[in-house]
């Protein structure tokens, strides 16, 4: 049977890490602000969606997926060492938004955004680990479908111009996520493992919208 094409789906979840037989609770979407997605578009994690679209509007779900089929196992040569200098803005360093632990918004040279975790800073080097904060993870989705239909064009459309570049996704307006490093069962790409990083500062700090892109103006350092 194919997959379904351009349905639209919200879903409100619980994320937990299974590993080791202990259940850990790594996010959850908030009351009245559910993970949204078009299916087909490659938005959500291939595993996720696959699993999602099997459900019904008002349908509990309650599935797991493998590390190797979710975010992989950790690489440990993603765990660079960056010029400190590249954190500077007007030539001072960055002490707002980079601190051990943030999650920075990161560029490689053919432009694709991803998030490095600050490990540890040093007198000329950050330390960022560039590995999804779920590597290594076995994971398990417990929550309700909230909503499933058909896509409208303008929803389409807005997820065609988000992947452009040209702004958000879902077509919605609260297309947002309060988590730090942003997870909403979205899809973490980070090339093909060359990582040529440029720093982007985004003037408040904040990761505006799922799916990794800042529509802030952006300041390369």
């Amino acid at each position: 049977m194919d997959k379904p094409q351009n349905k639209y789906f919200a879903v409100s979840y619980k994320l937990y890490s299974t590993n080791d037989g202990e259940a850990v609770l790594e996010e959850e979407t908030q009351e009245g602000k559910p993970f949204q997605f078009i299916s087909g578009f490659g938005i959500a994690l291939p595993s996720f969606e696959e699993a999602i679209v099997k459900f019904g509007e008002g349908e509990e779900f309650d599935f797991s997926i493998d590390a190797s089929q979710a975010y992989g196992e950790r690489d440990e040569e993603a765990v660079l060492d960056l010029d400190r200098d590249m954190f500077t803005i007007n030539g001072h360093f960055d002490h707002e938004n980079i601190f051990r632990d943030a999650i920075v918004p990161l560029q490689d040279a053919e432009g694709q955004r991803f998030f490095g975790k600050v490990v540890e800073i040093s007198d000329d080097k950050v330390k960022m680990d560039l590995n999804h904060p779920l590597a290594g993870k076995n994971l398990n989705f417990k929550g309700k479908v909230e909503e499933c239909r058909e896509a409208t064009n303008e929803e389409i459309q807005a997820v065609i111009n988000m992947m452009s570049g040209e702004g958000c996704g879902c077509g919605h307006d609260h297309c947002e996520c309060d988590h730090d490093h942003c997870e909403c069962g979205g899809h973490h790409h980070d090339g093909d493992g060359e990582h040529h990083c440029h720093h982007h500062h985004d003037g408040d700090g904040e990761h505006h919208c799922c799916h990794h892109h800042h529509d802030d103006e952006n300041q390369e350092a």
